[in-house]
């Protein structure tokens, strides 16, 4: 393990959040698809629950080049990473159907509560939830959904710091392979593991957030989709894309002597 030091400086000058001005970063372009890397805390779209809320995912990239956006998939306005989009709703459609077959190779990186084993599984059925973010008109149901989530620790660390009820505390670096893409699925299954990712409001844990955020200068949900491999709808080749990580999650691994490349 590395030393810490708890008097270390912070680099206060990486932005938490996606200035007013600032473009999205493009990972990928064609005549068809563009994949971008979503900042974390961004909505990919419009939603009432946040009506205050003036900048989105599809507005700022329809700006950017020009052209209207269709997502393919979703991501949790916390999480970012790679977001794949179609430029016509007929190849947003085809996209859309490889996630829902489960094609799509996925990988997350996220810094969770507690040393997991070194690897598993998490298959734990999940009841459906409606997306306060970034769906709108699904009425909520009770109606469990078969979920699987793999998962492999990288990196662990235990801080001299008495968080919650013990003396020092836990944290590690994993890597996620959702099979199945449930709502929220990697945030739930994580909390269901009793594992649950740094800076989650709804799943995580307080005490354990405001660490991040009060002393280390972290406050964003610490999840990113790093990699995406699927089927170009119209060339039919495999198309991978993959975004490193950036800003606090960067900074926050080479503080702790991690590395997502483990």
């Amino acid at each position: 393990m590395p030393d810490f030091d708890e008097n270390i400086a912070v680099d206060r000058n990486i932005p938490a959040f996606l200035p007013d001005d600032a473009p999205l970063t493009i990972l990928y372009r064609d005549a068809h698809i563009v994949v971008i890397d979503k900042p974390a805390n961004l909505l990919v779209h419009r939603s009432e629950i946040d009506r205050h809320e003036t900048r989105f995912a599809i507005q700022i990239l329809r700006d950017q080049i020009g052209q209207k956006v269709w997502p393919a998939h979703r991501l949790d306005r916390g999480t970012s990473g790679v977001l794949l989009f179609g430029l016509s709703p007929e190849i947003a459609s085809l996209l859309g159907r490889q996630f829902e077959a489960g094609t799509v190779e996925k990988r997350y990186l996220a810094v969770v509560r507690g040393h997991p084993p070194l690897s598993g599984s998490i298959d734990h059925a999940l009841s459906r939830q409606r997306d306060a973010y970034e769906f709108q008109g699904e009425h909520s149901s009770q109606e469990a959904q078969p979920a699987l989530t793999r998962y492999r620790r990288l990196a662990s660390i235990e801080l001299p710091f008495a968080v919650d009820r013990y003396p020092s505390s836990r944290y590690a670096l994993l890597k996620l392979e959702p099979v199945t893409g449930r709502r929220h699925q990697l945030r739930r299954h994580l909390k269901h593991i009793a594992h649950p990712i740094i800076g989650d409001a709804t799943y995580g844990k307080g005490r354990h957030n405001r660490f991040f955020a009060e002393q280390l200068d972290c406050h964003r949900l610490l999840l990113a989709c790093t990699h995406l491999n699927f089927t170009h709808p119209v060339t039919q080749l495999n198309l991978a894309v993959d975004a490193p990580l950036t800003g606090k999650f960067a900074g926050l691994l080479t503080r702790f002597g991690w590395s997502p490349d483990q």
